[in-house]
């Protein structure tokens, strides 16, 4: 079973946040307990008092001028989250869900929101116990917090709505029930305090984050093939030429493909009878393409793993004055911006990788190898299709790749009048990197392919070990033959960590860049 994370609000990582996505769960250090209770009296006592609070004694949003009698504070509360129930679409997948829960809790154990311990443990037994609320993935704007989305994941916790529990999905008291917890109730502020946030925009952006990295990771091994496959130099990733220009990532992918294609006779045999003095820049330029993606990517991080410990509601603690001050945190314009940079990557990757791509099958540029790599050709297609639905899915990623950060649709009354549409430059990631996949394992038949036709010339050990894993899951190409399940099985390998590991085991160490 996987360690459960201990976390100390404000010092979560990037490393906590990927272990979170592949199951582990989170509690709050101890020590963050005695400023929770401070917290939650400060809020207890602004209830029971007779000036207006925000969220705690008043109507929400355009309705905060209306008061709330002391005796109808749990029915406010509850009313908030099940009229805000208003999500539409298909379920949330359940690592984010997972995510979002995690992130909630941290913020709430930041002490800022005033929520009593009872609240905090109510999503920590969730998380550890498999409860997770089916969210539906529309109904966001980015702006008060991920209303919507965090509204479907407290109605669980009062034991209303639906979650999914032992891999069924049912109402939520059932599955509160199934894993030994009960309902509870909400007290002053607490239902604002769950559903005002940017727990759900972050917890799409940082898988999305997440899994683009992995992808550039393969880009890199794709890359790499495809060099060797169209017989191209090495020589623009010599170090000295990265060094010049000085940015981080750019030094870091042309050290990995260095080291990728490091012992390959085809790098050495392109020198014999090679009329051409440089290569495409689909191939050459990877290490300023490539580079330039990851350096986005960890730009990216700082800014999820800094939301990732925010206090994102409203109104806020200030637990050293006794204070409770509105302001506007749950505007996730961060995230938004985020999320917008990281699909710039994930499309520029996938652009970049199909013009290599359409080098390898194209015999004007490929080299002498034959068209569309099938030995046959005119009697077999090869890959030419393969290559038209790899250019249809990065024009897809490019039409996606749009940013959403500039699309403001005031809501609410007009009280909401500037939004962030986080929710929607974070969720697009998800189809995005599964597109960027499918190119990359297009690449990588097409590549490995190319390579077996330069035989007996032989690659690096390192592309070797990657090309052996892939005749484990797909066959070389001969004759024509129905070819989508060797595009489902290599956009699989694509997406697991499983080509990576092998090209590390196959050079005694990683050459991977990490995120920052």
């Amino acid at each position: 079973m996987t360690e459960p994370i201990v976390a100390i609000p404000g010092k979560v990582t990037i490393a906590d946040l990927a272990r979170i996505c592949d199951g582990a769960s989170l509690t709050l250090d101890p020590s963050c307990w005695p400023r929770v209770d401070a917290a939650a009296a400060v809020v207890t006592k602004a209830a029971a008092g007779s000036a207006p609070v925000y969220g705690i004694n008043t109507g929400f949003g355009k309705l905060a001028s209306q008061r709330i009698a002391p005796e109808q504070t749990a029915t406010l509360q509850r009313n908030l989250i099940l009229s805000h129930c208003c999500g539409v679409g298909p379920a949330t997948p359940l690592p984010i869900v997972r995510l979002m829960i995690a992130l909630k809790i941290v913020s709430l154990g930041r002490a800022a929101s005033g929520v009593r311990r009872i609240v905090i443990e109510q999503l920590e037994g969730m998380l550890a116990r498999g409860v997770y609320p089916h969210v539906p993935q529309q109904g966001s704007v980015g702006a008060s917090g991920d209303l919507a989305p965090l509204a479907h994941m407290t109605a669980v916790m009062l034991g209303e709505a639906s979650a999914y529990v032992d891999g069924r999905l049912v109402s939520g008291r059932d599955a509160l029930a199934a894993a030994g917890l009960q309902p509870i109730e909400l007290g002053p502020k607490e239902g604002l305090a769950l559903i005002n946030g940017t727990q759900f925009s972050t917890a799409y952006a940082v898988w999305g984050l997440l899994q683009t990295h992995r992808l550039a990771t393969m880009a890199l091994i794709t890359g790499a093939l495809s060099v060797d496959a169209a017989m191209g130099s090495t020589t623009p990733f010599r170090p000295e030429i990265q060094a010049l220009r000085g940015h981080r990532g750019q030094i870091a992918a042309g050290a990995a493909l260095n080291a990728l294609l490091d012992g390959s006779k085809i790098r050495e045999a392109h020198l014999e009878g090679d009329e051409r003095v440089q290569d495409p820049y689909c191939l050459r330029c990877q290490p300023q393409v490539a580079g330039a993606a990851l350096d986005i990517l960890d730009e990216s991080a700082r800014t999820l793993v800094i939301e990732a410990n925010a206090v994102t509601d409203n109104p806020l603690v200030i637990v050293e004055t006794g204070e409770i001050v509105s302001g506007g945190n749950f505007h996730a314009e961060p995230v938004a911006f985020a999320a917008d940079q990281i699909a710039l990557a994930l499309s520029e990757i996938g652009a970049i990788a199909e013009r290599r791509i359409a080098t390898l099958v194209d015999p004007a540029l490929n080299f002498g190898l034959p068209p569309f790599l099938t030995r046959e050709p005119g009697l077999n297609s090869g890959f030419m299709i393969a290559e038209v639905t790899a250019a249809a899915l990065y024009a897809e990623n490019k039409q996606r790749a749009a940013p959403c950060s500039i699309d403001s649709t005031p809501t609410s009354a007009n009280q909401e009048d500037h939004v962030s549409m986080a929710a929607h430059a974070a969720r697009r990631l998800s189809d995005m990197s599964d597109n960027l996949a499918a190119i990359l394992g297009i690449e990588l038949l097409v590549a490995a392919q190319g390579i077996e036709l330069r035989a007996p010339l032989k690659t690096s050990n390192a592309l070797s070990a990657v090309i052996a894993l892939l005749r484990q899951k797909v066959p070389p190409l001969g004759a024509d033959r129905y070819m989508a399940n060797d595009l489902a099985a290599a956009a699989t390998l694509v997406s697991s960590r499983e080509l990576p590991a092998a090209a590390r085991a196959a050079l005694g160490r990683d050459p991977f860049p990490q995120l920052a």
